[in-house]
């Protein structure tokens, strides 16, 4: 099983990589449609569940995921600036507790490698001050779990493809 990279480029960058064990067109799928992001975006072990997930995945369509956790909602929202199934994504991303930060804009690719997806998400945030704040909320230890969720759905949705 692969596990997660996380790099800090610059002062104001993020770069996720993970190799999925399942093709770019399920990848693209599981992150993108609401019935499936509702199944892997919060990290269980937090005790986090997602309580809304709504994504209009077009040039100019909205998304916006509330996850619940400790009897408090947080929400993410942005609209999709690129969207080029099964392949590539790009989209700005607001954390709408810390909205006056700004938006980040996250462009994620999905590379066919013989049956597996190599998933490259660069995140550019609007300041170094911005990115930090991302890195002391404990976003990593949420992203490599929701990886790890993300993997094991889409190794099922494979598999139920088949």
């Amino acid at each position: 099983m692969s596990e997660t990279s996380m790099e800090l480029r610059g002062d104001r960058e993020i770069i996720i990589a993970r190799t999925f064990r399942a093709p770019p067109r399920i990848v693209f799928e599981a992150y993108t449609k609401p019935e499936h992001v509702k199944r892997w975006w919060a990290p269980k072990s937090l005790g986090c569940e997602v309580t809304s997930c709504e994504a209009d995945v077009r040039v100019g369509g909205r998304y916006r995921f509330v996850t619940r956790a400790g009897g408090q909602d947080f929400a993410f929202s942005g609209t999709y600036t690129e969207v080029t199934s099964p392949t590539r994504l790009v989209y700005t991303q607001v954390f709408e507790p810390m909205a006056d930060a700004g938006h980040a804009v996250v462009t994620v690719t999905f590379e066919d490698h013989e049956g597996t997806t190599r998933f490259v998400s660069h995140e550019l945030y609007p300041s170094a001050e911005a990115r930090e704040a991302a890195l002391a909320s404990g976003m990593e230890h949420g992203m490599r779990e929701t990886m790890r969720q993300l993997d094991e759905l889409v190794v099922s949705l494979a598999r139920d493809a088949r």
